[in-house]
Parts: C-alpha cells; sequence; structure tokens
C-alpha cells in the first residue's frame, strides 16, 4: 500500500488535528454517509473510518475489496463484523483494551450520572412541564442520592469512575465483578456477590462489556432479584439486556425508572417503533438518549487523534 484511501463516513465535527494526521498518512476523504452512501463510496478505500452510525458487515466489505484497515471510535465492537473482517485479514484499530489512554476519557461515566440524576429528579418531564408553562412543582417529587445504595456491575474503567463519583454523593457503594480482586476496589466501594447488589441496590447501573457471552447478561431473573423500586442505568450495549424483561419490570413497577443511552439494533434513523423508545414516549419512567456517552467536544478530540496515531502504526506494519 503505496498511500492509501482513507474515508471517515462520519466527518461532523472530526477534530482538525486528527484529520491533518490522516492527510499525512494518505488521501483523506472526510464525509458524511449513510448507509447506502457508505455502500456507494466505500469501493477505493483502504481504510474506513467509522464511529456508531452504520454497521460494518459482509455487504459493506463487500463493496470495498481492498480495505485493509476499519478504524473504530469505540471500544464496543459490536457494530462491526469482526468474524468477517478476520476473515478477510482487515485490521481493526480501536479503543478496545486501550487502559491507559482511556483511564482520562470520563464522558460515558459523567452521562451514566447523569441519567441517574434526570431519573431520580424527573427532570425530562419538569422540563417540558415548564416550557408548556406549568409551574407545579408537587407534580415532580423526586428522590436525593444520599444515602441510597448504588450498585455497580462490572468494576472496569468505567465502573470504577462511576463509583468514585457516587461516593462523592456520600452513597453506598457495591460492585459485583468475578474478576475484579477485593484488593483492587478502591475505599468506599464493597465487592458482594451479584445477587446481593441487586438485592441491596436502590440503583442498579450496568457496566459489563459486551460479547457473545454477555449478550442478555442482564436478563428477566435479575430484574426480578433487584429490590423492588430501583432504578436501573445502562450507559454499556443494549444487547446486554433482555428488553422484554425490563420493560415488563417498568410496566409492574418492580423497576421504578430506568435511564438508556443503550438500545438492541441501534441505527442511525427509523428507532420510533423500538419497543423501548415507543415505551419511552409515552411513560415518565423510562428515559433514552441516543448513544451519547462518548460523544463530547473533549472526548471525540482525544480519541481521533489518538486512533489517527494508532493508524499510522498499522499503516506502517502493513507496508513491512
Amino acid at each position: 500500500m503505496s498511500r492509501p484511501n482513507i474515508l471517515v463516513a462520519e466527518r461532523k465535527e472530526f477534530s482538525p488535528k486528527a484529520a491533518e494526521m490522516l492527510r499525512g498518512l494518505g488521501d483523506l476523504t472526510l464525509t458524511d454517509l449513510d448507509r447506502q452512501g457508505l455502500l456507494a463510496a466505500v469501493g477505493e478505500s483502504d481504510v474506513l473510518w467509522v464511529r456508531l452510525r452504520n454497521r460494518i458487515d459482509a455487504e459493506v466489505m463487500n463493496a470495498a475489496p481492498q480495505l485493509a484497515v476499519i478504524v473504530a471510535h469505540s471500544t464496543g465492537l459490536n457494530h462491526i463484523d469482526l468474524v468477517e473482517a478476520e476473515r478477510r485479514g482487515i485490521k481493526i484499530v480501536s479503543l478496545k483494551g486501550e487502559a491507559d489512554f482511556l483511564k482520562d476519557i470520563r464522558a460515558t461515566a459523567e452521562l451514566a450520572v447523569g441519567l441517574l440524576l434526570n431519573v431520580a429528579r424527573h427532570i425530562p418531564a419538569a422540563i417540558a412541564h415548564a416550557s408548556e408553562g406549568g409551574w407545579n412543582r408537587d407534580l415532580f417529587k423526586g428522590n436525593e442520592l444520599y444515602g441510597k445504595t448504588a450498585g455497580i456491575v462490572g468494576y472496569g474503567r468505567l465502573g470504577r469512575i462511576v463509583a468514585r463519583y457516587l461516593t462523592a454523593f456520600d452513597m453506598r457503594v457495591l460492585t459485583a465483578d468475578p474478576y475484579i480482586d477485593a484488593s483492587a476496589i478502591e475505599p468506599g466501594v464493597r465487592l458482594v456477590p451479584i445477587d446481593e447488589l441487586l438485592r441491596e441496590s436502590d440503583v442498579v447501573s450496568l457496566h459489563v462489556n459486551y460479547s457473545a457471552d454477555t449478550h442478555g447478561f442482564f436478563g428477566r431473573g435479575r430484574f426480578a432479584a433487584m429490590k423492588p423500586g430501583a432504578w436501573f442505568i445502562n450507559t454499556a450495549r443494549g444487547e446486554l439486556v433482555d428488553e422484554a424483561a425490563l420493560l415488563d419490570a417498568l410496566r409492574s413497577g418492580h423497576v421504578a425508572a430506568a435511564g438508556l443511552d443503550v438500545v438492541c439494533d441501534e441505527r442511525p434513523d427509523g428507532m420510533a417503533e423500538h419497543p423501548l423508545v415507543a415505551y419511552a414516549r409515552e411513560h415518565d419512567n423510562l428515559i433514552i438518549t441516543p448513544h451519547i456517552g462518548g460523544c463530547t467536544v473533549e472526548s471525540m478530540e482525544k480519541t481521533e487523534v489518538f486512533l489517527a496515531q494508532k493508524l499510522g502504526l498499522a499503516l506502517k506494519e502493513n507496508c513491512q
């Protein structure tokens, strides 16, 4: 590969510094593509740079016969057919496993706390009420976080940061993670079995890595095991959750409310009839944001520059 063709398929607010670095590596096309546009444009690409808008599957790879590298703007890679990419010898450059870099990327952890505050204080409904001219605060009596018990399921990078944030609210913080030793737990957090965490927590926040082994990890049994009236937060991946079970738990009131940044089968449009989205339109006990966890100016700038550096190393390896 002499001078590769690099296609950035989602250009909105792409880092100028990262773009300049990419121009030093190859012939750069910065554009903004839906799936059909991507299929039409990817044909001559050696490098495809994606965020989360499009699923990169065999159809996309078939349309790009010389594709050598996919750059993914995330740690989770369930929007890419990794088996097909490996079969074709396509290298994946992503944030997966980049622990040292990611320790200072806090956006998703901050959003998890933001969703919790919105759920606890009925903020979206209160804003809508005020915007329509209402001013009846008694309709929106919420709950404080102080003194409540938070259960962090998964004590990796993001779970650890969220736990730290919630201790600052003087919450009692529990965590469950079979891969973490108790000696690695920070002060103010207690490692417990997941059944104990679910039974005792007023809010459960999910921070488990998604893989084939964790698909449907939080299912009907785990929702049933939660403390009645607890809240549920998910900023990890939608596929970790049995969404039908979550809907049943919300309808029954066993789960009082939920805040989600992720759902199953995400796509850039046509989500209005997704069962969770449809439910949230009619009920105040579910709020959903469109996978904005990592979508901040600061984190995206850092990430794009970092990935441009990684791409440069990957292209050098391909040339050797």
